[in-house]
């Protein structure tokens, strides 16, 4: 088989920041309060974040993104894709 014989995955599920930021987190297995502890972002913060009723943030998402070793775009933009860019 060649490179070409496959196709670019289709996205079927939009999510948001807060889901992939929970996502992350049980990827690692990580309770909110363990990524508070790493972050000094309050656990009911981190919380409201997840569930969507607050925004997470420039400053949020660096902090985050260091503490589950991702880059914070993965956090901020979950669902965007260079090739529509390009």
């Amino acid at each position: 088989m060649k490179k070409s014989d496959f196709g670019r995955a289709k996205i079927n599920v939009q999510v948001t920041p807060g889901e992939m930021l929970k996502t992350l987190r049980e990827l690692q297995e990580m309770t909110q309060l363990d990524l508070s502890k790493l972050t000094s972002i309050p656990q009911s913060n981190i919380s409201a974040m997840e569930n969507g009723s607050a925004q997470i943030g420039r400053d949020r998402a660096l902090a985050l993104a260091k503490a589950l070793k991702v880059h914070p775009a993965v956090i901020l933009f979950p669902d965007f894709d260079i090739q529509e860019v390009a």
